[in-house]
């Protein structure tokens, strides 16, 4: 792990240092959706870079200490946090009936799931519908506008990106009010994700040729599908990528 930290700390530095002219390159693979290729290349670059400095190292031995059930217990508990904010993303969208099932699934899983570390719920039928107010936005006409790489959270759109302060609002530990938990246990989110993304890496590294625009186009195919709940509407042979669309 060692090694692998001190790697990443070289590929950072190399990746701050090389910030300000990749942000001003030009070069684009002609995707209407990604306007800012170049600074968002940029950022990419310096994401990638911090992740294989920290928090991948971090994540490997989080998944090679921590036993699964204990694993799983901790992506429960953050599933069931995020539910109370779909419940609430689903309602604003007006449906209602989606809503109700989404409460029944946060009650279950909080009472017979001890705080939502177990998922009782999914064994009774109450399936997981995620949902954000990126998703709301869209929902009700909003286009998503230019994809954009953040700095540290990665993939968005201008979409995305202005319904986040209301999603960190809704959605965060705001019931905690120990600022130390709240460090603590936002960490452990973060950890808990990445973690659960080592074996789809793997699976990246294989298939694509350029990591850059793979992500980006899975990431903006997959936002419009949550849009319209998996099932976009068919495009017209000469509009623009489905990428570029809500």
């Amino acid at each position: 792990m060692q090694g692998a930290f001190k790697s990443g700390l070289c590929a950072l530095a190399l990746a701050l240092s090389a910030l300000p002219a990749l942000a001003q390159s030009s070069r684009t693979t002609g995707s209407p959706a990604d306007p800012w290729e170049g600074f968002n290349r940029a950022v990419y670059n310096v994401n990638d870079a911090l992740d294989a400095a920290l928090l991948k190292p971090v994540a490997k031995g989080y998944q090679n200490t921590v036993p699964d059930p204990a694993r799983e217990g901790v992506k429960n508990f953050f599933g069931n946090l995020g539910d109370v904010w779909s419940t609430v993303n689903l309602l604003l969208q007006g449906k209602v009936v989606e809503s109700a099932r989404m409460t029944l699934r946060v009650a279950s899983n909080t009472i017979f799931g001890l705080g939502g570390v177990l998922d009782p719920a999914t064994e009774f039928g109450l399936e997981r519908h995620s949902e954000d107010f990126g998703q709301t936005l869209g929902f009700w006409g909003v286009p998503p506008g230019p994809y954009v790489v953040l700095p540290l959270l990665g993939p968005s759109t201008l979409r995305d990106t202005a319904a986040l302060p209301v999603d960190f609002k809704g959605g965060g530990l705001n019931f905690v009010n120990d600022t130390g938990a709240v460090v603590t246990l936002s960490g452990l989110r973060v950890v808990s994700t990445r973690a659960g993304l080592l074996s789809a890496e793997r699976v990246l590294a294989d298939v694509a040729l350029d990591k850059y625009s793979f992500l980006r186009d899975a990431y903006l195919a997959r936002r419009r599908s949550l849009v319209y709940d998996g099932n976009p509407p068919e495009e017209p042979a000469d509009a623009e990528p489905a990428s570029a669309a809500q």
